[in-house]
């Protein structure tokens, strides 16, 4: 059966075009990662700064309402939240540590050493395990009962992004072969592995709806991938240089790609056809969709000029807000 657009879809894309963006600037230096809580009340971002914030972004862009959060000796590459726990973040940083931070209090409660510069991470989904990657393609798995890590996992391919599944019982990684592997949860092993795109793979992230996995990579497109036979059923082509980041809306209908393009690609799923573009002012480093509302957080390596130079900004922006 053909699919239909719900009259609900038809006035969420009759409405892109309205609506506008708004900036949060509080960081020194450009923010590499942003990510909503479960609850969708507060935001994190993380920055070269070596600094992570948390804000409440619905209700004021004002940066003196924000929470920094202090601790980390090298730059905040990644971060995600616990999904089980709307105050708990994790911080990946290249100074070899993982930090969990309390946001009710801006504290740092762990801080977990590592062996190597990480910038990758994923959190389980149910919030008992943390995998984070470092620059040596080794992955650590920290039990987040005990805060320890308990197994390390080292990879003779580029390992660029890492996630568990929905179901938390297989773990996937991108791969600089253009290959995404995946094996079985908690053993490590290998499974299968999805010859996914012909350049560098840098991205993957599931649909809220379980469907549908989708991958970014150099070759500047953005695939989507059937879960129960891992068969692409569609490719989206709208940007032209590689692609650095993607993020599906809480309903599963649409997908946010950026790459090094100055634009933001907003796209149907189901159809593929591109439904807006966000217009940027630098290359995207992240993406990331509202868990339950059309609000896309995102940023980048945007720049200004001080005194004759060009200063790194660091803000990031949220689109979706009514004019």
């Amino acid at each position: 059966m053909p699919y239909q657009q719900t009259q609900q879809v038809k006035q969420t894309i009759a409405s892109f075009p309205q609506k506008k963006s708004r900036e949060y600037r509080a960081h020194k230096a450009n923010v590499h990662t942003v990510g909503w809580n479960c609850d969708g009340r507060k935001l994190a971002s993380g920055s070269v700064d070596k600094t992570a914030r948390v804000w409440a972004p619905e209700r004021t862009a004002d940066p003196r309402s924000s929470q920094e959060l202090r601790g980390h000796t090298d730059s905040v590459d990644q971060l995600r939240w616990d999904p089980t726990h709307p105050d708990h973040l994790a911080t990946a940083s290249c100074d070899k540590t993982v930090r969990i931070w309390d946001a009710r209090s801006a504290k740092s409660i762990h801080k977990i050493d590592t062996t190597g510069q990480n910038i990758n991470i994923s959190w389980s989904p149910d919030g008992q395990s943390i995998a984070v990657g470092n620059k040596e393609d080794l992955i650590s798995f920290i039990d987040t009962r005990t805060f320890k890590v308990q197994k390390e996992v080292p990879f003779r391919v580029e390992v660029n992004e890492i996630s568990w599944n929905p179901a938390g019982d297989l773990f996937l990684l991108t791969t600089g072969q253009g290959s995404i592997k995946v094996f079985s949860y908690p053993a490590m092993e290998e499974v299968y592995a999805l010859e996914a795109h012909t350049a560098n793979c840098y991205c993957l992230e599931f649909d809220p709806r379980g469907r549908y996995l989708a991958t970014g990579s150099a070759d500047a497109l953005v695939n989507l991938w059937d879960l129960e036979d891992y068969i692409c059923v569609r490719t989206f082509g709208q940007l032209h240089w590689p692609i650095r980041t993607i993020s599906f809306s809480f309903d599963g209908e649409f997908i946010a790609s950026a790459s090094e393009d100055f634009a933001i690609d907003i796209s149907h799923v189901e159809t593929g056809e591109s439904v807006h573009t966000v217009t940027c002012f630098a290359a995207m480093n992240t993406v990331a969709w509202h868990p339950s509302k059309y609000l896309l957080a995102y940023a980048g390596d945007e720049q200004e000029m001080r005194n004759g130079n060009s200063t790194m900004i660091g803000n990031l922006r949220i689109f979706g807000f009514s004019t």
